[in-house]
């Protein structure tokens, strides 16, 4: 139990004009009429048990509720004809029944629900909910779950309040007058308790790669399920970080103690946690309880796309159930059949995409059915809906990286979703994006060779004039901005680099550099930010010789960026790479007039010898010496 003081005791006696047992408070619930259970783990089981228990009084009674969790005695066929299931969002207690078309799914965005209750486009007879005890002031919590509860409590005609003192009492915007209450069912039982859920070694990559996203003082929106969650153990070294989501579980708790979370550099509500529910164990209800870093408001705020777009780097992760390579975003069925709902996906992505700095992820393992299946695909699955539009899609994340979409071509954004697909499926997304016009025939010859490195390299180098460079591997996506940086060299850097004139790179050469193993060829990138993304300004790529374990290096550095540092920076990295992964030494070939490549490779921090070989040099570098 709490041990919140802000209780009143006498609150029985008080009110006791309203009181009455769970059993006599379903006996006012009649045939026909629509009634909204509360949501979460807020779920009033006594009420729910005792309407169950007089079914046989019952007929059509539409059962109408978000997300909930705990039992739903309800939904099970005997009862089919007396309890009809409307779900804005399908639970697993509910699931079945609607899969088997016993139920009835409402897909909406969870922002516009409360509208539908306030302008009688989906009347409310009865909400049964759960709160609090009321305060001296009469008072009560709606607790761990405010989201549509309050609104559907304000526009129903009989509001019957499970009053349980172990409901946390939470603050915010979160409380109703017992006055607005019409029945007070007394109920001391523990709330509905969800463990923290366990981490795969897929779900731990995809959380290190959502983490890498986010910025210190980002403010963070959490969706449902193990994704989003997993993200948590690693933001703990992040700073200043702020919450504004729709629930949060026992992660969160960590991360406040470890000082990541601080809210103190939130646009609006600064150094408060914002939500509408949350979901946990006793250990998050107790945290919570009374405690004001956290302000729980109504969906109609927290879910609003405006006041998510007003916070300063709004970072936004939801998941999906599937996506195709155009983009679009299938979040609540699996074909035709509904699992689970729209939520709150859609307010917070188009939210977070225009908020300054914001980013809007979604995110999904690569497979489904034990590796069997490829969530991301060519086209959807039949009966697949669409959520989120490939107009709205930004960031997509998966277990093997980052796709950047929105922006980008058709073309830019299937290479994109191919690179981060399982390597399993890889090479038929391709053959199937050929097919069907989504990306050039051409690139047939790169079948086999997309490829993501296998760990996430990721630098910086400051320039002396305070610029800071950005360094990465070389992904599949960056075929038009290696393009892009051949037609901005000059003819001489041309020259120096391929050892040859050249009017135009061919694709095939372009290819070459993008579609790469990560081992036996490695090539490294330093970009700056741009509008669009950013820009390659240089790349440095060795090529391993398997006869002799060394490796051919060679740098190319954008003319206006050239005498800045930065193929030293490129020659540093590039040795370390190749020292792990257990290669001898580079070799190079330079022309004489390349004064400033030899500088580099003789300023090498190892054994370095050069000799002029039929007008060229010809450089070798020992690691082991």
């Amino acid at each position: 139990m709490t041990s919140n003081t802000n209780f009143d005791p006498q609150w029985q006696t008080k009110y006791s004009n309203m009181v009455l047992s769970a059993e006599q408070a379903a006996a006012k619930i009649e045939p026909g009429q629509r009634v909204f259970v509360g949501t979460g783990c807020a779920s009033p089981q006594a009420l729910l048990h005792a309407l169950v228990k007089r079914a046989d009084n019952l007929v059509d009674v539409e059962i109408v509720h978000l997300l909930t969790f705990g039992d739903a005695p309800y939904a099970v066929k005997s009862l089919a004809e007396n309890f009809r299931i409307n779900s804005f969002f399908i639970a697993e207690n509910v699931r079945d029944m609607i899969q088997e078309g016993l139920g009835d799914y409402t897909p909406i965005f969870l922002s516009d629900i409360p509208r539908l209750f306030s302008s009688g486009q989906l009347p409310l007879d009865v909400v049964l909910l759960q709160v609090s005890p009321p305060d001296n002031g009469g008072m009560c919590s709606l607790g761990i779950s405010v989201d549509i509860v309050r609104s559907a409590a304000q526009n129903a005609s009989l509001v019957i309040a499970q009053v349980n003192p172990q409901m946390p009492y939470t603050l915010g915007d979160s409380f109703i007058n017992v006055q607005e209450l019409d029945v007070l069912v007394p109920a001391d039982e523990p709330l509905h308790e969800i463990s923290p859920p366990e981490t795969t070694e897929e779900t731990r990559r995809i959380g290190e790669n959502i983490a890498a996203l986010i910025e210190d003082a980002s403010t963070v929106e959490l969706g449902i399920g193990r994704i989003p969650q997993s993200v948590l153990p690693f933001l703990k070294n992040k700073k200043e970080l702020g919450i504004h989501t729709e629930m949060f579980t026992d992660a969160i708790i960590d991360l406040i103690e470890s000082g990541a979370i601080t809210g103190s550099r939130k646009s609006m509500d600064r150094d408060k946690i914002v939500a509408s529910f949350c979901l946990g164990t006793k250990r998050l209800y107790d945290y919570i309880d009374n405690n004001e870093m956290f302000s729980f408001r109504p969906t109609e705020y927290v879910n609003d796309p405006y006041v998510i777009s007003k916070q300063h780097k709004m970072v936004a992760i939801n998941v999906a159930l599937e996506v195709d390579l155009t983009g679009q975003i299938c979040a609540d069925s699996i074909g035709n059949r509904f699992f689970s709902g729209i939520g709150g996906q859609v307010d917070f992505n188009r939210g977070a995409a225009r908020s300054a700095g914001g980013k809007a992820i979604i995110a999904l393992p690569s497979t489904a059915c034990d590796g069997t299946v490829s969530r991301i695909a060519c086209q959807l699955s039949p009966g697949a809906g669409v959520v989120t539009t490939r107009g709205d899609v930004h960031y997509v994340v998966t277990e093997y990286g980052v796709a950047y979409l929105h922006g980008k071509s058709v073309q830019e954004r299937a290479m994109a979703l191919i690179s981060i697909a399982h390597p399993d499926f890889r090479e038929q997304l391709l053959k199937d994006a050929i097919a069907a016009k989504y990306i050039r025939s051409d690139l047939s010859a790169i079948e086999g060779k997309i490829k993501t490195s296998p760990g996430e390299y990721r630098a910086t180098h400051l320039l002396d004039d305070g610029v800071q460079v950005n360094f990465r591997n070389i992904a599949p996506t960056d075929e038009p901005l290696m393009r892009e940086l051949f037609y901005d060299l000059s003819q001489q850097t041309i020259y120096y680099r391929f050892m040859q004139e050249l009017k135009r790179i061919p694709a095939k050469q372009v290819q070459d550099f993008v579609y790469i193993d990560h081992r036996t060829d490695v090539a490294i990138v330093g970009t700056l930010p741009e509008a669009h993304g950013e820009d390659i300004i240089a790349i440095g790529r060795y090529y391993l010789d398997k006869k002799t374990n060394r490796a051919e290096v060679a740098f190319v550095v954008r003319d206006q960026w050239q005498n800045r540092g930065i193929g030293h920076f490129l020659l540093k990295e590039l040795m370390t790479t190749a020292k792990g992964h257990g290669i001898g030494g580079f070799t190079a070939e330079v022309l004489p007039e390349n004064k400033a490549m030899q500088h580099v490779l003789n300023q090498a921090p190892c054994h370095v010898q050069s000799q002029l070989r039929e007008g060229v040099y010809h450089f070798e570098l020992d690691f082991a010496v």
